[in-house]
């Protein structure tokens, strides 16, 4: 007997439905988070735990607070860590009115101990005391009292974590090593996004619709559905091709990560509501298999190879983009003259060409069946690019950039 089709279960397309519909609001509302919006909610479904890197400002813990909003019944924690954090603040502080009578006891509540889903925010900022406890409710689920007594099973089905930096020490290394998915986030880069941000702060938004889904739902989407979707072994093969083509570079992942990562996959095909993992599931990989932000370019280079024929030519196209960036920045303080010049001569034609081919690639790529996730995010840097010339270059006003290009 095959394994089970998650979509026999009534309630599995109804969860997934929903969470794609979350993941939809989401990404109207917090512009240019589109994949990480959709990476964390496969994260929340594999029961694994997520790293958002990014400066301050970036919506990492309002997203955060989003997704986990959005799940009815759950019980949602967060803190922001430093260096003096102490155990019992994170995982429940003593009972004061007992140990008046000569009992010591914690109070849980309301602490990470109880919490379905949590945002730790600053995690490489644990405190030396809290390591190992932290350590053990990341890995296990589990809390040891400072009493000594039963150790506590926490409900959590997965961390958000959020960082500003990279860990420096062994000891922070190893809350980073199980922390499966890292995803990085950067300030708005398309200036008409930027002019949407503004203006969506001096006017009052309409009620954004608000999709949920319940928490007994979710936990039998991460328990029984998504480990019952089928793992092809055309998937298995492509997964050892992707590890050796990551080792020909001398990018190693840890056997329990590649382990681990096969759970991401079944999460992403039960998102989009099919029976078993697609090569399309495949880019989720990109967020997992780098251990330095210098790495990611190569994985994401290694995982379009092999998911997509179109990857070659739309991560040249990258490249193009990113160079006509470079040179915009170095440009900074020349006169206005100088820059319609390169304007005219150079960036719009060569962005104008990479927004036509990237226009095909994806059309060529709807038709084949295959994933548009990175024609997407490539096409989104060309229309932040040349949103950038415009108003940087051109002096064109912000507000009404969308709708030129």
């Amino acid at each position: 007997m095959g394994p089970q089709d998650p979509r026999e279960t009534p309630a599995a397309p109804d969860t997934a439905a929903r969470l794609r519909a979350i993941g939809d609001e989401l990404s109207d509302r917090f512009y240019e988070r589109a994949d990480v919006v959709r990476t964390l909610l496969v994260t929340l479904l594999a029961g694994q735990h997520s790293l958002v890197l990014g400066p301050p400002g970036t919506a990492k813990s309002e997203l955060a607070r989003e997704i986990t909003g959005r799940i009815v019944g759950a019980s949602y924690w967060e803190i922001l860590l430093s260096k003096f954090t102490a155990p019992t603040r994170m995982f429940g502080p003593v009972d004061v009115a007992a140990l008046a009578r000569g009992e010591y006891r914690q109070i849980y509540e309301g602490r990470a101990t109880t919490a379905h889903v949590a945002f730790i925010d600053e995690i490489f900022k644990c405190s030396t005391a809290a390591l190992n406890e932290t350590l053990g409710y990341l890995n296990e689920r589990i809390y040891h009292p400072e009493s000594g007594g039963e150790p506590v099973r926490c409900p959590l089905i997965g961390a958000i974590t959020a960082s500003n930096e990279l860990p420096e020490g062994e000891d922070t290394a190893a809350i980073y090593d199980r922390l499966l998915v890292r995803i990085e986030v950067t300030y708005l880069e398309d200036p008409s996004n930027f002019a949407a941000l503004v203006r969506s702060a001096v006017r009052r938004p309409a009620a954004p619709k608000r999709t949920t889904v319940e928490l007994a739902a979710l936990r039998h989407a991460v328990d029984e559905a998504v480990p019952a979707v089928e793992v092809p072994d055309a998937i298995v093969d492509a997964v050892c091709t992707l590890r050796a083509a990551l080792r020909r570079k001398e990018l190693i992942a840890s056997d329990r990560r590649w382990r681990q990562a096969v759970g991401l996959l079944q999460a992403s095909a039960y998102l989009d509501g099919r029976p078993a993992v697609a090569e399309s599931d495949l880019t989720v990989l990109t967020h997992v298999l780098w251990d330095s932000p210098a790495q990611r370019p190569t994985v994401e280079r290694e995982v379009l190879h092999l998911v997509n024929p179109d990857a070659k030519e739309a991560l040249d196209l990258a490249d193009t983009i990113d160079e006509l960036e470079t040179q915009l920045d170095a440009m900074a303080g020349q006169s206005r003259e100088a820059l319609s010049e390169w304007v005219i001569k150079k960036a719009h034609n060569q962005l104008a060409t990479a927004g036509r081919r990237l226009e095909r690639l994806r059309a060529e790529a709807v038709g084949a069946g295959r994933s548009t996730t990175a024609i997407d995010r490539i096409a989104g840097r060309q229309r932040a690019v040349r949103a950038r010339v415009l108003t940087e270059a051109l002096g064109v006003d912000a507000s009404t950039v969308q709708a030129q290009l």
